[in-house]
């Protein structure tokens, strides 16, 4: 449950960063950013995995390619259903999903199914030997 939470705080911040970056995304506040970071992971939930079944053979011709396309229309639902959160157009939403996704598989990937934070020790063994 911990990791869940952390996971949505993340995302809540690449939306946070999103609106800050790209021009056609905006975020009135905290709790838009909250609430549209519930949302998009609902969606990512239970539409995307129905869209990408439902576009595999255009998924298999672009080489995964329109998947990004699909990131973007969930975008675009989400800032439809969430007063304070806004996408001006497709343009934008593509960039955004983008950069959402790059920052919050950036940020999760060092956060464990336990919710603790997960990192690599390595020890200097002399010259260019790290074990």
């Amino acid at each position: 449950m911990k990791g869940i939470v952390i996971r949505w705080l993340f995302l809540t911040f690449a939306i946070f960063m999103a609106a800050y970056m790209i021009d056609g995304i905006r975020v009135s506040g905290f709790p838009s950013a909250v609430l549209a970071a519930a949302v998009l992971g609902v969606l990512n939930a239970f539409f995307r995995p129905i869209l990408l079944l439902l576009t595999l053979p255009l998924n298999i011709l672009t080489l995964g390619l329109f998947t990004f396309a699909i990131n973007a229309m969930l975008l675009m639902m989400a800032s439809g259903v969430i007063r304070g959160f806004d996408v001006d157009g497709f343009g934008s939403a593509l960039l955004g999903a983008l950069f959402i996704s790059a920052v919050s598989w950036l940020l999760t990937s060092f956060i464990s199914e336990r919710g603790t934070v997960q990192y690599i020790d390595l020890k200097h063994k002399g010259g260019n030997r790290w074990e």
